[in-house]
């Protein structure tokens, strides 16, 4: 069983047990998390596809972490003209535990 969510802007594939890391939602460790913008549901052997979502299923879970992921390096360069500029940046994640997929 596994379903296709939207979530900032992206789109994730999931399934019951798994630990997905998605961009920053607000909230504590331990609160619950639902997405109602399923996109794709299967059951193992149906599949439904929304229009472009699926009004009666939804995807429950709960926090696990709120964090920063590792820098990444921003380097801009133009060769012969002495220009370079160096920026570090560190996206905010929330880590998210699925625990059941379904109506």
């Amino acid at each position: 069983m596994y379903a296709v969510i939207s979530s900032g802007g992206k789109q994730y594939k999931v399934s019951e047990g798994e630990v997905l890391r998605v961009e920053k939602i607000p909230g504590e460790i331990g609160n619950p998390v639902t997405f109602d913008r399923v996109l794709l549901f299967s059951d193992g052997e149906n599949i439904s596809i929304g229009q472009p979502v699926l009004d009666n299923v939804a995807v429950r879970g709960h926090i696990v972490e709120q964090g920063k992921a590792k820098k990444i390096l921003v380097f801009k360069y133009k060769r012969r003209k002495g220009y370079r500029r160096k920026q570090g940046h560190r996206q905010t994640f929330t880590a998210i535990k699925i625990e059941s997929i379904g109506a």
